[in-house]
């Protein structure tokens, strides 16, 4: 299985959030893309045809790969070398109105798009055995816990599919426990839904199904 990576990369005032995926043996891509208040403003994507096909070494390879670049991009933006523009219209450099009271809160614009940041915090060892145990923690787009939000749990690709729910806490988190069906399909993936009343994001990791003993 390859996991993803999620950062949440403070430089002074201003909060990134750097995201890689493998994009799976089909697509044989890792892309990593860097979001400020929802917004995409940087993206990275690198093939890796040359470990296909797949086995348990590439498999650590490519994880190894992936973690190279996500932690690439981080540094590159820590030093400066990857020049970041942040679109005017969420410019740090100008202060935010202060928010209304909760009684005279406007609803979002039908057109506004906001994101929210998921991460799976247990991403190295939620899974043991076919029991999944999955930490999942939820936060707008300015970094503040989220509660509240709506969590829906998808194996896509696997024999029998589910649909897991849960719903974050008071500090945004979720814990969410289930057993894993079983792989059918090259493109099997772990997806985590988290959704609000204005806001929605999510993750997909790539799995990979174990051979079957003869």
């Amino acid at each position: 299985m390859i996991f993803g990576h999620n950062t949440n990369l403070k430089l002074g005032t201003i909060t990134f959030h750097v995201q890689t995926e493998d994009r799976g043996e089909p697509h044989a891509l890792i892309d990593t893309t860097v979001y400020y208040h929802g917004r995409v403003l940087h993206r990275r994507t690198n093939n890796y045809f040359d470990l296909l096909p797949m086995d348990d070494d590439r498999q650590q390879a490519l994880r190894l790969r992936l973690e190279d670049q996500h932690r690439s991009v981080i540094e590159e933006i820590r030093s400066g070398e990857l020049q970041l523009s942040i679109p005017p219209a969420v410019d740090a450099s100008h202060p935010a109105p202060q928010p209304p009271s909760p009684q005279q809160e406007p609803m979002p614009p039908a057109n506004e798009h906001k994101r929210l940041s998921v991460e799976l915090t247990n991403a190295s060892s939620w899974l043991s055995g076919k029991h999944a145990t999955l930490h999942v923690a939820v936060r707008d787009q300015h970094g503040a816990p989220v509660l509240g939000a709506q969590i829906r749990i998808e194996i896509e690709g696997s024999e029998n599919p589910s649909l897991v729910e849960a719903q974050t806490g008071p500090l945004g988190q979720a814990l969410i426990e289930f057993d894993m069906p079983r792989i059918a399909g090259p493109q099997a993936a772990l997806v985590i839904h988290a959704q609000d009343s204005s806001a929605e994001g999510h993750l997909r990791f790539a799995l990979r199904a174990k051979p079957r003993v003869a």
